[in-house]
């Protein structure tokens, strides 16, 4: 009996937004950077342990924040970095009340 015909699969089994470049790309700012320095560094405990863990732990974490970075944009992204660093850094930012807030999303969802 004959082997059924072997088919690729229409892509990869890993999604190509998960990769090392496609996180890297998605995120701006000194995020990139971090992200630099951290994959590198568990790249390397990794050739000399071979476990990926570590690897996998910065795709996991970093890929999560390139995620929100494409899915809120990159300019509101940078926003938010901007109001956490001064709220760190103890300055005060500017806020909308809860109702403000519904107002607009209720404007936004034209009712």
């Amino acid at each position: 009996m004959a082997s059924p015909e072997y088919r690729s699969p229409a892509r990869p089994a890993f999604v190509a937004a998960s990769t090392p470049r496609a996180i890297h790309d998605a995120l701006v700012g000194d995020e990139q950077a971090e992200f630099d320095r951290r994959y590198g560094e568990e790249m390397a405990a990794a050739a000399a342990s071979l476990d990926l863990t570590g690897v996998l732990t910065v795709l996991s974490t970093f890929g999560l924040i390139a995620e929100i970075t494409q899915r809120h944009g990159a300019d509101a992204h940078l926003r938010m970095l901007a109001q956490a660093e001064a709220l760190e850094d103890g300055r005060s930012v500017s806020t909308i009340g809860a109702d403000e807030h519904r107002a607009r999303i209720n404007a936004k969802l034209a009712r």
